[in-house]
């Protein structure tokens, strides 16, 4: 086909790759499906034929292509009429070991990567807890340092490949007191002491499983530390960009091969004497299928040429992820309607389409986790910077300092001393009785501990009690929210030079309650606004 995205040569690896999902896997999926299990010969399979390793440097096993070949891979994988196939070898490949690839040492690499690229040994990333989903910043899996080793306790849920695999990439606490600010990332192998899964019933997504995870005292090397510790958010908080990439072209894909199946079938099905393809009613929403499909396939290939290019593309990924699982989702409804009763039959295709389909919208962050990232860059201006130190990436996503004179920091007209003064981190956190919104602050009562590095900075509890704001100096009884920062950090965000949520994002503001912080700050005015 002609395109400005794909080449010959990409074509031709899409031929490949189709010939093997056609017959090698596609004969086999209702014997997956029924096992709830797929063969892990077929890894090796992929190994061999260089499927595993498709954007990974030659020296692990890898063949160092560009991403447009990983979309050709997602978009014939989606061929396959089983999401959970889909799903079980991107979370591998895209997810498991894409933390590794970034952030490894060059020891850890070796390690684990030529396994996972030959498809000797497959991998899961482990996030999601009973009651940590979405707010990544609210697992409770610990991993406590003693000499050179980690002792992690704690339990994961909703793993893809946590019951088959060898590995998992484990999000978990090494400084439970930072919040969000203290998690980091670890790779532990599945067959220790201590380590226990239990194997999940799903609606779906049949052929791939998915589990729950127990820690009980499991030793780990440190040197199994994936980058920095206490850096495993905002790593995480990057690769989604992967991951909901990786949805949106796989949900697209399979929505496309959806409506493939359905024009196959209502070519061939007659009502009333003649062929449903003949009927209006189906002509024009298959129609309208096909539009939207199309349409959604254009921001898909905008979005992962951004990537391509190193650019970060949150905006663009939250979009296709949303787009794409939500129309999948509805491209399999609309479509098992044209089959009928025979759409219900669990020997058409079709039915086991429209149960994978429906977890799209769910798996790597819900529709509404998207809408609201969207909403704060498109409405609210936030921006995002790489977590991994990326110079190219950094430059182009750097935050550009308020220039509107329309949000001058502090009026210095009168008093240039007193606009010194509030220019420092203690000044301005003394400031809070001041610009304290008392009506809104009626029934609030909350503790904050600022503990803030620096010349200009200093420690103070600030408490609310019903109104009334008070500050004094020192780290006074227990708090429900510390923040802490450099005092330069601390006054770029309060004096508007640095955006809050990237600040929060790159750890130069550690804030160990998200949710309690977000209150507060609602209960005073800020001095942007003045």
């Amino acid at each position: 086909m002609s395109s400005i995205y794909f080449t010959e040569e990409h074509e031709l690896f899409r031929q490949s790759v189709r010939q093997f999902i056609e017959t090698e896997v596609v004969p086999r999926a209702n014997e997956w499906e029924e096992k709830q299990e797929i063969d892990k010969a077929i890894w090796k399979r992929m190994g061999d034929l260089g499927f595993l390793g498709i954007n990974f440097p030659e020296e692990y096993g890898g063949t160092n292509a560009d991403f447009f070949n990983t979309v050709v891979l997602l978009e014939e994988a989606a061929r396959s009429t089983m999401g959970g196939f889909a799903a079980a070898h991107a979370v591998h490949q895209y997810m498991a070991t894409a933390h590794l690839l970034k952030a490894g040492s060059p020891e850890l690499k070796k390690k684990y990567l030529p396994k996972a690229i030959s498809g000797e040994a497959w991998g899961s990333l482990a996030i999601s807890e009973p009651n940590a989903g979405s707010d990544v910043g609210a697992i409770k899996t610990t991993a406590v340092k003693e000499g050179n080793e980690y002792i992690i306790n704690g339990s994961k849920t909703f793993i893809t490949n946590g019951y088959y695999g060898d590995f998992v990439t484990l999000a978990c606490k090494t400084a439970p007191e930072q919040g969000m600010s203290g998690i980091s990332l670890i790779m532990v192998d599945q067959n220790i002491p201590g380590f226990k899964t239990n194997k999940l019933k799903k609606m779906g997504w049949h052929s791939s499983d998915t589990a729950e995870l127990f820690f009980d005292n499991v030793h780990v090397p440190a040197s199994n530390l994936i980058g920095e510790e206490n850096k495993g958010f905002y790593y995480i908080m990057e690769s989604f960009q992967l991951e909901r990439l990786v949805a949106g072209i796989g949900g697209v894909s399979g929505a496309q091969h959806c409506l493939e199946i359905t024009l196959k079938y209502i070519a061939e099905r007659e009502a009333f004497g003649r062929p449903i393809k003949k009927f209006q009613v189906l002509r024009h929403k298959l129609v309208d299928l096909a539009t939207e499909i199309e349409a959604a396939r254009q921001l898909v290939y905008q979005a992962a040429w951004l990537f391509s290019k190193g650019e970060m593309a949150v905006k663009e990924c939250s979009m296709i992820k949303l787009l794409a699982t939500e129309l999948g989702k509805k491209v399999a409804d609309e479509c098992l309607q044209c089959f009928g009763g025979y759409g219900y039959m669990e020997e058409y295709t079709i039915a086991r389409m429209y149960r994978d389909a429906r977890v799209g919208t769910i798996v790597g962050g819900t529709s509404e986790i998207m809408k609201e990232i969207l909403a704060k860059i498109i409405i609210d201006d936030v921006q995002y910077k790489s977590a991994y130190g990326n110079k190219s990436q950094d430059s182009r996503n750097k935050i550009q300092e308020t220039t509107n004179d329309k949000k001058q920091i502090i009026n210095n007209s009168n008093n240039n001393q007193n606009s010194n003064n509030m220019e420092k981190a203690s000044e301005i956190i003394k400031s809070l009785p001041q610009r304290l919104k008392a009506d809104k602050a009626v029934g609030v009562n909350t503790v904050f501990h600022f503990d803030i590095e620096g010349e200009t900075g200093g420690q103070f509890t600030a408490k609310l009690e019903n109104g009334v704001c008070t500050v004094e100096d020192g780290l006074i009884g227990e708090a429900k929210c510390v923040v802490r920062a450099k005092a330069t950090d601390y006054e770029d965000v309060e004096l508007g030079r640095t955006n809050p949520q990237m600040a929060v994002m790159m750890g130069k503001i550690k804030i160990s309650n998200l949710g309690e912080m977000m209150g507060f700050v609602n209960y005073f005015t800020r001095l942007t606004d003045k």
